[in-house]
């Protein structure tokens, strides 16, 4: 079986400049066989008359008549993918040139995974490499051990990331008619990317991690994320989420997975450690407080 063309889609609304970055390291890759769809949610001047001049037939943009918010640009700009794999880029990162030639190699061995994850680089809103809290947990605590490449699935892969959600979702390349039929969950704004994680793997989608860098993932305190984490928001979303997810787990006989998420121990962890930020700015306190020493149960 040869390796699919490789679709990426860019749901966009922010920054200019870093999305213009991410759209040229697309174009800069060693393998020519992707496309680009970019879907503009904003409204920032000059922007459709940029990608006018590209050039490149390849790259595809087009802007929404409305904004749509995040999920439903994320599920609009998904639904346009038409070749077997599909990447959801996010509109700030970067892709290194072996990208595409990385997940095609994976595709070519594994036709069947629903998720690959290359090795990813984290970089700073300058574009510089760091190491944060968040990602030395993520590589060090709850990541596998990946030498080459590793294939995971089934309820061991589940009680992996409902441990702490070690994958970069911008950096993972999808079996295409896998992630299109598991859409955005519209009550969702920053967890989205574990709920389709987590249903994929309970309908029995596999994932390979290889371990070749090939991605650089963007983190800044811009980003929808980090905004919600200060104000407590994303953990009130993320309680929900976890308790809901138990129950699922549980109804599918998945009972160590079940118990995992009753825990959500890292998201709790994470909590903890922005409290004290948040005594200091007086904002987020309850949520942070209730999402760390709350029983785990519905509320």
């Amino acid at each position: 079986m040869s390796a699919p063309t490789i679709d990426i889609v860019m749901p966009y609304y922010g920054d200019v400049a870093l999305m213009q970055a991410a759209v040229r390291s697309v174009q800069a890759q060693d393998d020519p066989n992707w496309r680009l769809t970019v879907v503009d949610d904003g409204t920032a001047e000059g922007v459709p008359e940029w990608f006018a001049g590209l050039g490149d037939e390849r790259v595809r943009y087009q802007r929404n008549e409305v904004n749509l918010g995040v999920t439903g640009n994320f599920n609009k700009s998904l639904s346009l993918a038409e070749h077997e794999r599909v990447v959801i880029m996010g509109c700030d990162d970067l892709l290194l040139p072996n990208y595409v030639g990385v997940v095609r190699a994976v595709h070519a061995d594994h036709p069947g995974a629903g998720i690959i994850q290359p090795g990813v680089r984290v970089i700073d809103g300058s574009g510089q490499e760091v190491r944060t809290l968040v990602d030395e947990a993520k590589r060090r605590v709850y990541a596998p051990k990946v030498d080459g490449r590793l294939v995971l699935s089934g309820e061991d892969l589940a009680v992996s990331l409902l441990r702490g959600d070690w994958l970069y979702f911008p950096a993972l390349c999808w079996r295409t008619e896998a992630i299109q039929a598991v859409p955005f969950p519209a009550e969702l704004r920053v967890i989205q990317d574990l709920a389709v994680l987590i249903e994929l793997v309970r309908r029995g989608e596999s994932l390979v991690v290889d371990d070749t860098t090939a991605f650089c993932y963007r983190r800044h305190a811009g980003s929808e994320s980090s905004g919600a984490a200060v104000d407590g928001s994303r953990f009130t979303e993320a309680g929900r989420y976890f308790t809901d997810t138990a129950d699922r787990m549980a109804a599918h006989g998945w009972h160590r997975a079940a118990r995992v998420a009753r825990l959500h121990l890292s998201s709790r962890v994470f909590a903890l450690t922005l409290l004290p930020q948040a005594l200091k700015g007086r904002s987020g306190v309850g949520p942070l407080t209730r999402h760390v020493f709350g029983s785990g149960r519905a509320r």
